[in-house]
């Protein structure tokens, strides 16, 4: 019995070692099999076709201070509709004043609407003796502060004369003692320029009792 047992069990440890013996001949005998590597396969994308977007260059604009680089006057005096204005500037020694860091907003007439003043009304206003009187006209028309359009509503705004100004938006429309902005947000390095479309007069000032 002790003798079946042993050559039983001799056996079965000969038919053991033999199947654990077979798994690594096979291995060592077979290729080893090459898996692809996902980063080899996509490499070729960093080179071919679209660069990565982190090297893409990106369209710049030119920052507004580097376009806005003149002052209030210098910018009126550029535009060439605002003769009138500078001209008046001038006669009221605003040039400094103007020039100077603010930031101002100015709502600023065309030509045409001192134009369309009663006649002999600027060639008086123009006269050295009535130039605190256009000093007084003119900075009605300028506020304290940049306001861009896109900043204003209605409701009256101290301007830097002394008295309010009337200014109404609506709809993206903005007008200022019922003068239309017929251009808004011309940008100067010191603040804005909005063309409105007539001269404002301050209360009570009448510029025909001259």
């Amino acid at each position: 019995m002790k003798r079946f047992s042993s050559l039983k069990f001799g056996k079965f440890a000969g038919i053991a070692a033999g199947l654990f013996v077979l798994p690594v001949a096979v291995a060592c005998g077979s290729p080893t099999a090459t898996t692809p590597d996902p980063a080899a396969e996509t490499e070729p994308s960093t080179t071919e076709g679209t660069a990565p977007s982190e090297t893409m260059p990106s369209e710049t604009t030119a920052p507004p201070e580097a376009a806005a680089s003149q002052t209030i006057v210098e910018t009126a005096i550029a535009n060439g509709s605002f003769n009138t204005l500078v001209a008046a500037v001038q006669a009221a020694d605003l040039v400094d004043t103007l020039n100077g860091p603010g930031p101002f907003t100015v709502f600023a007439p065309t030509d045409e609407a001192f134009a369309a003043l009663p006649a002999g009304v600027l060639d008086k206003l123009l006269l050295p003796e009535n130039q605190a009187v256009l000093a007084q006209i003119l900075t009605y028309h300028v506020v304290a502060g940049n306001v861009p359009a896109s900043a204003v509503t209605t409701g009256p705004v101290p301007s830097v004369e002394g008295k309010d100004l009337d200014l109404v938006a609506d709809a993206g429309a903005v007008s200022v003692n019922g003068a239309n902005v017929v251009q808004a947000d011309v940008a100067a390095s010191n603040g804005v320029i909005h063309v409105i479309d007539a001269v404002l007069l301050p209360p009570g000032l009448d510029p025909s009792a001259l």
